[in-house]
C-alpha cells in the first residue's frame, strides 16, 4: 500500500496533466491548417502554400502543398526561396537597433543630426483646395519617426507627391541607399512629423541611417550584425546561381485566374548584385530561415547561444509607439493593432469575426506578395506563412489565422 501511494504521489495530478499537453496546435487545429492550406491550392488562390509553426520550442506544424513554380512542375517544398518583400523591414529593424543598443542613436534624436540632408523639412499643404504651399515642419523628423512610419513622407495624390516620387524615381536598384536618401529629402512632406502613420519609405532611410553609422554598405552590416550570427544562409539580396532553381515564381490573382508574373519584374533584384540594397523590401529567405529570425525574436533576442538583440530591446520593438494620430490610413484594416519599431503589434483582442485573429501582445509583419509571420509570446508560438501571390490576399491571411486558433466568434 505504501508502495501504491509512493507511486501515485508521483503522477501528475489531473489538472497538472492538461496544462501539459494544452496547446493551440493541436489535432483539431492541424486538421484546419491541411484543410485551408489545400484549399488556398484548390481553389485557385494561389499556386503554392507553405507554413511552420513552432510552440513551446518544438515543430508544432509543417506542410506544403501546390506549386513553387507551376509551370515547370516544381513542388512547393521546405526549401523554397520565396520573395519575402516588406518582412524585410523587421530584419532591417533589428539590424538598426543593434546600433541603438551600442549608444550611437537615441529613438527620440533628430534624423538630422546624422542625416543632415532632413533638416528643415517643407511640407505641402493644401489651403482652400485650391493651391499647394509648402511650409516648415512642425518638428524635426526624429529616428523614431522613420521605425513606426509617423516622418511625413508620403505618396498623396491630392498634394501632387505621387508624381514627385515617381520622377525622383527613388528606389530604382541603379540607385545608392545615399542617392535615394538625398533625392528624399529634397521632396515635401505630405504630413508634419507624427501626426500621421503612413507606410512606406522610412524603413529604407533607418537602413541608410545605419549604413552611415557604421561606415559600411548597409547589406554588409546586415549580414554581419543578423544573418551570419544566426546561420540565416539562405537569406540575401543576392541569389547565386547554383540556388535559383529553388526560387518560387509569383503569380498575379485575377477573378478566374492565377497568371505568373514574368521573372525579371520580380527577381532581377535578386539576380545581380546592385548599388540599391533597400530597407523595406528586397530579401528572400527559406521559411526555416525565416523561422529562425522569429524564434530569435519570441526568445527575447537570443537564439542557440547566440545574442543579437537584449530583451530590452526586443521588448521595446514590441511595444505600440504609435502616438495619437490624425489617421492611420489602413492600418486600422490588421486590426486591433498599433505599431512599434518595425512591427505592428496587437494591443486588443478582435471585435469582429472579420477581423483577423490573434493574441494581445504578439507582434508580427507581412510582404507583398501576401507571406505572414508573427511573434505570440502569450502562447510561445510563431509561424510563417509562404505564398507568391499578388494583389496581396488578407483573406489568405484571416482564414491561416483562425485555421491556428480556432475562429475567435
Amino acid at each position: 500500500m505504501a508502495v501504491i501511494s509512493l507511486i501515485l504521489s508521483c503522477q501528475p495530478s489531473r489538472q497538472e496533466s492538461t496544462e501539459e499537453v494544452s496547446t493551440v496546435v493541436n489535432d483539431l487545429a492541424k486538421a484546419r491548417l491541411d484543410s485551408v492550406l489545400q484549399s488556398f491550392v484548390s481553389d485557385s488562390i494561389v499556386a503554392g502554400v507553405s507554413a511552420l509553426i513552432i510552440e513551446k520550442g518544438e515543430e508544432a506544424y509543417f506542410n506544403a502543398f501546390g506549386f513553387a513554380d507551376r509551370e515547370a512542375g516544381v513542388p512547393m517544398a521546405r526549401n523554397t526561396i520565396a520573395t519575402i518583400y516588406s518582412m524585410t523591414k523587421p530584419i532591417t529593424g533589428t539590424t538598426l537597433m543593434s546600433l541603438y543598443e551600442e549608444g550611437m542613436f537615441d529613438l527620440e534624436d533628430s534624423l538630422s543630426l546624422y542625416l543632415p540632408e532632413y533638416a528643415n523639412m517643407k511640407v505641402a499643404t493644401l489651403y482652400d483646395d485650391q493651391e499647394v504651399t509648402l511650409v516648415p515642419s512642425n518638428r524635426p523628423i526624429t529616428i523614431a519617426d522613420i521605425t513606426r512610419h509617423t516622418a511625413g513622407f508620403s505618396r498623396r495624390s491630392d498634394l501632387g507627391l505621387d508624381s514627385l516620387n515617381a520622377q525622383a524615381d527613388l528606389l530604382n536598384v541603379e540607385n545608392t541607399l545615399a542617392e535615394m536618401s538625398t533625392k528624399l529629402s529634397e521632396l515635401p512632406l505630405g504630413y508634419h512629423p507624427g501626426t500621421r502613420w503612413e507606410y512606406g519609405i522610412s524603413v529604407d532611410v533607418q537602413a541608410y541611417l545605419a549604413e552611415t553609422l557604421v561606415g559600411k554598405p548597409f547589406a554588409e552590416y546586415m549580414q554581419e550584425a543578423v544573418l551570419s550570427p544566426l546561420k540565416m544562409t539562405e537569406t540575401g539580396y543576392y541569389v547565386p546561381e547554383d540556388k535559383r532553381d529553388r526560387v518560387a515564381a509569383i503569380y498575379y490573382k485575377t477573378d478566374s485566374s492565377l497568371t505568373r508574373v514574368p521573372d525579371e519584374q520580380v527577381h532581377t533584384i535578386n539576380y545581380q548584385h546592385w548599388p540599391m540594397t533597400p530597407g523595406g523590401w528586397g530579401l528572400k529567405s527559406t521559411i526555416d530561415d525565416y523561422m529562425t529570425f522569429a524564434q530569435m525574436m519570441l526568445n527575447k533576442g537570443s537564439l542557440n547561444g547566440v545574442t543579437i538583440l537584449q530583451p530590452e530591446t526586443v521588448e521595446l520593438m514590441a511595444t505600440n509607439h504609435l502616438p495619437a494620430v490624425e489617421d492611420s490610413l489602413w492600418l486600422p484594416s490588421k486590426g486591433q493593432v498599433g505599431f512599434g519599431i518595425d512591427f505592428a503589434v496587437r494591443v486588443a483582442e478582435p471585435k469582429s469575426a472579420e477581423e483577423n485573429n490573434g493574441a494581445v501582445g504578439e507582434f508580427y509583419w507581412d510582404g507583398a506578395a501576401s507571406t505572414l509571420f508573427w511573434i505570440d509570446p502569450k502562447n510561445e508560438l510563431t509561424a510563417v506563412l509562404f505564398v507568391q501571390v499578388f494583389p496581396f490576399q488578407g483573406e489568405v491571411h484571416k482564414k491561416f489565422r483562425d485555421a491556428v486558433y480556432g475562429p475567435a466568434f
